[in-house]
C-alpha cells in the first residue's frame, strides 16, 4: 500500500534571515507520520509574490497534500492568501464568514476590528475555513492546499483540525540503534543489509562525542515485523545500544 504524499511550504523572510527558527516542520512531520502520510518535501520561500505562487503551483501538482505556514496575519507583508488565490486562479476578498468569527472574537475582547485585522478575513472564494481555536483568525483549505499560520501554537491547532479530515495510509514504524563506530566502519555491512531489506528505509546519522565517533542507525517501514527482523540482523552485526 502506497501512502498519500505531502509537501510543506514555509513562507517568511524571518525564517530565511535566521531571525526565527522554524518549529512547524518538525511538528508536522511527526503528525503526518502518525497519520500514514509521507512528508516528502519541504521548501522555504521569502515573502515574494511570484516565488510563493510558483512554489504553490509546483507542490500542489506534485503531491497529494500541501501544507503552508506563515504569511496570513494582519501586516503588509502577509501576502500568502493572495498568492494562494493567484496559484489557483481564484478571486479573493474579505469573506463574511471569516469576518463573523473575527468580529465576535474582538467584541469579546473589547478590541476594534480595524482594517489591519480585517486582512485576516481575506480568503479565496472557493476555499473552506480551517478552525483556529487559539486566536480565531482562520486558515483555509483550497484544493489540496492547507494554508495555516506561522505561529507554532496556532499552526499546531490548525493541523489538529485538518488531519482528521484526511485519509492516511499505514503509519511508519521505526527502531534505532546507537553504534559506537565511525560510519566508515559500518557503511559496507549496512549497505548490504539495506539492499537485503529493500522494502525498508535505513538511515545512518553520525555523531562525535568526547572525541569518539559513532552513528545512530534508524530503520523505518510500515511492516513492524520486517523492521524488527532487520534490527535484529543489525544488532547481530554491530552490537549497540537501542536509542
Amino acid at each position: 500500500m502506497t501512502n498519500p504524499t505531502a509537501a510543506m511550504l514555509v513562507i517568511g523572510d524571518e525564517i530565511l534571515s535566521g531571525r526565527t527558527r522554524d518549529a512547524n516542520m518538525h511538528f508536522l512531520a511527526g503528525e503526518l507520520t502518525k497519520q500514514g502520510i509521507d512528508l516528502n518535501e519541504v521548501r522555504i520561500v521569502s515573502d515574494d509574490h511570484d516565488a510563493i505562487v510558483a512554489a504553490v503551483i509546483a507542490l500542489k501538482d506534485g503531491f497529494d497534500h500541501v501544507f503552508t505556514s506563515g504569511g496570513i496575519g494582519p501586516t503588509h507583508d502577509d501576502i500568502t492568501a493572495d498568492c494562494i488565490a493567484a496559484a489557483f486562479g481564484d478571486t479573493i476578498d474579505v469573506r463574511a464568514d471569516a469576518v463573523a468569527l473575527l468580529s465576535a472574537h474582538y467584541k469579546r475582547q473589547g478590541t476594534e476590528l480595524n482594517d489591519a485585522r480585517l486582512r485576516m478575513a481575506r480568503i479565496p472564494d472557493s476555499a473552506s475555513l480551517i478552525e483556529n481555536p487559539v486566536s480565531v483568525a482562520p486558515g483555509f483549505t483550497i484544493g489540496n492546499v492547507h494554508v495555516m499560520a506561522g505561529v507554532p501554537a496556532v499552526f499546531q491547532a490548525m493541523v489538529a483540525t485538518v488531519l482528521p479530515t484526511l485519509t492516511g495510509g499505514a503509519p511508519v514504524l521505526s527502531q534505532s540503534l546507537r553504534i559506537d563506530r565511525g560510519e566508515g566502519d559500518i557503511a559496507g555491512p549496512l549497505g548490504e543489509l539495506a539492499a537485503e531489506f529493500a522494502d525498508l528505509s535505513m538511515g545512518s546519522y553520525p555523531f562525535q562525542r568526547d572525541g569518539a565517533y559513532g552513528a545512530n542507525v534508524v530503520i523505518r517501514g510500515q511492516d513492524g515485523a520486517r523492521v524488527t527482523e532487520a534490527m535484529a540482523r543489525l544488532v547481530a552485526i554491530f552490537p549497540g545500544t537501542p536509542v
